[in-house]
């Protein structure tokens, strides 16, 4: 895939997931998940990932965007707002400063990529994928996982679920 291709796809995947976190959404979602792990997967088989002729460096390099993909996920799961309805389903919806933790994210990215391009690694169009899938899979996990604690929870332990025969 062409590297205009990679970061026009890149750019359409976060416009439509941050549309989409900006409605109210139940916090139950497997289809996010295999989509970033789908992506992880093409950032990851692209190769290219660490300049081999710099390789300390191109490690450091990848090493901090994992980080900041990470962080950024953290971050950004702690601005949605989560809640439970009176029916036990856990809703989600981003806020407005879940918009502006993507905008430090992306300014993030492309500051790692233009200290790279400075320091002379050669940077592969597929570490945008992986960027993106990670930091998308640990905002949504996170999420769900926040929506799971809320008092009042839809799933039944195994001590209160009815006895069947």
């Amino acid at each position: 895939m062409e590297p205009q291709q990679i970061a026009l796809m890149s750019v359409a995947v976060v416009v439509f997931v941050v549309y989409r976190q900006m409605m109210t959404r139940p916090t139950e979602r497997r289809g996010i998940l295999y989509f970033s792990g789908l992506m992880i997967l093409a950032g990851l088989s692209g190769g290219g990932l660490v300049d081999t002729r710099h390789l300390a460096l191109g490690v450091l390099i990848l090493i901090a965007e994992l980080a900041f993909a990470v962080g950024f996920g953290v971050l950004r799961a702690s601005t949605v707002r989560v809640w439970r309805d009176p029916a036990g389903t856990a809703w989600s919806k981003g806020t407005g400063w879940t918009l502006v933790a993507w905008l430090a994210s992306l300014a993030s990215r492309i500051a790692l990529f233009g200290a790279g391009y400075a320091l002379g690694l050669a940077s592969a169009p597929t570490t945008v994928l992986l960027f993106v899938g990670v930091t998308i899979a640990v905002q949504s996990l996170l999420v769900t996982r926040r929506g799971r604690a809320l008092p009042g929870s839809a799933v039944r332990s195994s001590a209160e679920a009815p006895i069947t025969s």
